[in-house]
C-alpha cells in the first residue's frame, strides 16, 4: 500500500514538472464563454489575439466552403457567422484620438 502511494505521489510530481499542472487541474473546465471562444477560434482557424482583418478573412474563406451554394447547409453558414460575431465583440474597441 505504501508503494502505490509513493507511486502515485510520484505520478502527480512528474506530471506537475512536466505539463506544468497538478493532475486534478486538468479535471477543471473553462468558463462557458472561455469555451465558445475555443470553439469559434478553431472553426476560424484564426489564433488568440487575431486582429479584425484576419477574422474577417477567415471568415470569408469559410463562408466560400460551407455556402449552401457550394454543398453547404445553413446550419454551418449560422455557426460561421455566430463564431465571427463572437470573435469580432471580443477585440477592443478603438479609442478615438485626443487632440
Amino acid at each position: 500500500m505504501l508503494r502505490l502511494l509513493l507511486f502515485a505521489g510520484l505520478a502527480c510530481l512528474a506530471c506537475r514538472l512536466i505539463f506544468g499542472k497538478w493532475p486534478w487541474q486538468f479535471a477543471q473546465s473553462k468558463s462557458t464563454r472561455a469555451q465558445a471562444l475555443f470553439r469559434a477560434r478553431k472553426l476560424l482557424g484564426v489564433r488568440e489575439n487575431a486582429t479584425r482583418q484576419e477574422v474577417l478573412q477567415a471568415h470569408k474563406q469559410l463562408i466560400a466552403m460551407v455556402h449552401p451554394d457550394k454543398g453547404g447547409t445553413n446550419d454551418q453558414v449560422h455557426e460561421a457567422n455566430a463564431a465571427r460575431d463572437l470573435l469580432l465583440n471580443e477585440l477592443p474597441y478603438p479609442t478615438p484620438d485626443k487632440p
